[in-house]
């Protein structure tokens, strides 16, 4: 039976309000961002516009080319992918401003951005007042001696998800392992690695199942900890289509959140002018409480003998232990732990079991948890009691942050797997050493958070993080700062400068320039949310005439450590690199064919799983219990969850997100919370516990009695570094802490 269609007139009772354009109600002004972006790119419009025109956004990963999509029509245009706009257009600034960092030591990110891109490599020794110049072959020079130096398991790599296409995730890949070592890392970690061990676990395949489409016309879309609003801001679009088509919308979540609620499309007259209620039902759990809410669902769903039973005896396993499992979990039991009420947990699993058909999208408030994995497995429970895989209108999909990091994991820049995503093993690195022709390590390396342990040890010689900020994604800023503050040698590589460039060096920092991936001759690839290979061109325009491709410095420097090697790590161009893609990915077959703008492949076809065919070693679904999280906070403490803001990742926008109407030093927090407490909104207060304290005042809003939210990166301070998912060793971005009235 196919999808239903949108109906084509305007549908008041979708609406969110009937003043025109929201006139004084909480939302983001979508018109003013145009305003902003039209003013803050003055002097390089025309090269903006190209890139708008012609480039794949580098922000969220919905994917697109230039202002198109594969999922519907219209423009596909959102406020990151402005506020982003100004990364690639800016001028460089001058090196001067650097020689004394005496001014620059407390200014903010957003403060550094604003200066321009870097210009040249620069480098500072210890008891320097800041960065000189240096030349490109003396930079790589030093960090050559230093490898050679060294010993493989003391060097370590990290690449962020800023705009990183696939082409440099393989490249810098294949170079550091010439180099010995799989100490490298990228963002997926941070995210959502949890999804992917969990998907391959249960079904077999390690990415979204289904696509974009299947959201518009099926029965139910369920949002778990995921805020697309804020996150990826076209899906709303999706989301209206979905609506006019009958679709019901669910939210799974410690907050409900505003955007999720209603919002204003820019790009939809109709939505534009009085916006779109977004969610049909809201579901307020307490943070971490998803899996005994689910378990509820299910306890519910299989009593009522509300499951796909043909489907569940014919393509699935487990289903006995975990039917043993739900039941046995007592009502009681499970509203204290999940923070919502038997009728909750029961409407919800009728809304499931009702559903011929349903997408599952969650996003980092189910993986970002010390039980991340057990987190996702738990929802793959729940879709497949109604065998929701493999079918139009159908799916499990981690929806994606970032633009590059799907691609990255599955470019082999991990950690803990090779190209593919195939695990680390004996055997699999030999087989890629025969293709390769040199030897690839066998042993698993250090992850992100590992490679931080390693350097408190002042067990690391070399750290090379490509993007990113340390000091702003992980827990523990003061102990992550005085990690990288022990490391010989840092090189920081990026298109601006970050505070992190700032921690004073053991012996030498070294801050490289970038290139964005609309400057990298020949054009680059990313892969979506949906698994769909897109061309980026390269754009004409202006160049840092320093700024190097990030895949071919670290070419380089193997070939300068390992010169036997350099014609195995050279590459004319980057088409040649991704005909190596295709012949050691065989996923990503078809991406050696992409040229020109607009070329994509969606490896996988539309849904993975087709026709419930699981690539596992039964050929079916796994089904598995799962227990209930161990209960952490004791009577007089909250539980305190991170959320994101007007930002992407650590970059802070702005000081108030205009969907929520908090500031940065805002904490949600409950009304009977408020209540108890004795605390007015806007009260001044403090969060404390063993590992620091954060200043904040009081945002009562709609969030689970007991908890706390508090935006990240500001609230880091209180996260427990200790604390890593059992399996893919996701830092836990939740904490416990005290309140206490702060004075005025």
């Amino acid at each position: 039976m196919p999808l239903r269609k949108p109906k084509r007139f305007w549908r008041p009772s979708l609406w969110a309000s009937w003043r025109p354009f929201g006139v004084g109600l909480q939302r983001p002004n979508n018109f003013a961002e145009l305003l902003r972006a039209f003013r803050d790119n003055k002097g390089a419009r025309r090269f903006a516009w190209r890139i708008l025109r012609d480039g794949v956004c580098d922000g969220c990963a919905l994917g697109t080319t230039g202002l198109r999509d594969w999922t519907q029509p219209g423009v596909h245009l959102c406020n990151i992918r402005l506020r982003l706009l100004r990364l690639n257009t800016m001028p460089a600034f001058d090196p001067g401003v650097v020689t004394d960092l005496g001014p620059l030591v407390t200014a903010t990110n957003k403060e550094l951005r604003a200066l321009g891109r870097i210009p040249t490599p620069l480098v500072r020794r210890a008891g320097d007042p800041g960065f000189v110049p240096i030349p490109w072959p003396d930079a790589l020079a030093l960090v050559a001696d230093k490898v050679k130096a060294s010993a493989p398991e003391r060097l370590g790599f990290y690449l962020t998800a800023r705009g990183l296409p696939n082409e440099t995730y393989y490249a810098a890949q294949k170079a550091i392992r010439a180099l010995g070592t799989n100490n490298l890392d990228n963002a997926a970690r941070i995210c959502h690695a949890p999804s992917t061990y969990a998907l391959k676990d249960a079904l077999g395949v390690g990415a979204s199942t289904c696509s974009y489409k299947d959201w518009i016309g099926t029965d139910l879309v369920v949002f778990f900890g995921s805020n697309v609003a804020n996150n990826q801001p076209v899906a709303t679009k999706y989301l209206y289509l979905a609506r006019k088509a009958g679709t019901r919308v669910a939210i799974v979540n410690a907050f409900a959140e505003p955007g999720m609620l209603r919002y204003w499309i820019p790009s939809v007259v109709e939505s534009a002018l009085f916006g779109t209620k977004l969610a049909t039902d809201t579901f307020l759990v307490s943070p971490g409480g998803d899996i005994a809410f689910i378990a509820g669902a299910m306890k519910h769903m299989l009593a009522a003998g509300l499951v796909a039973a043909d489907f569940l005896a014919a393509h699935t396993e487990g289903l006995e232990p975990l039917r043993a499992t739900v039941e046995a979990a007592s009502w009681s039991e499970l509203e204290r732990r999940s923070g919502a009420p038997r009728a909750a947990m029961e409407a919800f699993g009728a809304l499931v079991g009702g559903a011929r058909r349903a997408v599952f999208v969650w996003s980092m408030g189910m993986t970002q948890h010390d039980f991340g994995e057990d987190a996702v497995r738990q929802i793959l429970n729940l879709g497949l009691l109604k065998g929701f895989v493999g079918h139009e209108g159908s799916g499990m999909m981690p929806i994606r942050g970032h633009s590059g990091v799907q691609g990255g994991a599955e470019m082999g820049a991990y950690a803990t797997a090779l190209p593919g995503g195939l695990p680390i093993t004996p055997d699999h690195a030999r087989a890629l050493s025969e293709r390769w022709g040199f030897a690839v390590p066998e042993a698993p390396g250090k992850t992100a958070p590992e490679l931080i342990d390693l350097a408190h040890a002042g067990a690391l010689d070399l750290l090379w993080s490509i993007g990113g900020s340390f000091v702003d994604v992980l827990p523990d800023p003061r102990g992550v700062s005085a990690a990288l503050a022990r490391v010989p040698l840092r090189v920081h590589q990026d298109l601006v400068l970050t505070r992190q460039m700032f921690i004073d060096p053991a012996e030498t920092v070294l801050v490289l320039p970038a290139m964005t991936r609309y400057e990298i001759p020949g054009g680059v690839t990313e892969t979506s949310t949906e698994r769909r290979i897109i061309f980026s061109p390269e754009i004409p325009g202006p160049r840092i005439p320093d700024a190097r491709w990030e895949g071919e410095v670290l070419l380089e420097l193997a070939r300068r450590v390992r010169p036997e090697l350099a014609e195995r790590l050279s590459y004319p161009s980057t088409a040649a690199l991704r005909q190596e893609i295709a012949e050691v990915v065989p996923l990503y077959q078809g991406i050696e064919t992409l040229a020109q703008k607009g070329d994509q492949v969606q490896y996988g076809g539309p849904h993975l799983c087709a026709g419930w065919r699981f690539p596992t070693a039964t050929g079916k679904a796994r089904l598995q219990p799962v227990p209930l999280p161990p209960e952490r906070v004791p009577p007089g403490a909250f539980f305190v969850t991170s959320r994101r803001g007007k930002q992407f990742n650590s970059m802070v926008h702005e000081e108030v997100d205009r969907l929520t109407g908090a500031a940065r030093d805002h904490v949600l927090m409950s009304p009977s919370d408020a209540e108890r407490l004795g605390l007015a909104d806007g009260a001044p207060i403090t969060l404390s516990n063993e590992f620091g304290s954060v200043a904040g005042r009081v945002r009562i809003a709609p969030v689970a009695p007991g908890s706390l939210q508090v935006h990240w990166p500001e609230g880091n301070a209180l996260l427990d570094p200790r604390r890593r998912s059992p399996v893919s060793r996701i830092p836990d971005y939740n904490a416990v802490a005290t309140v206490t009235r702060r004075a005025d």
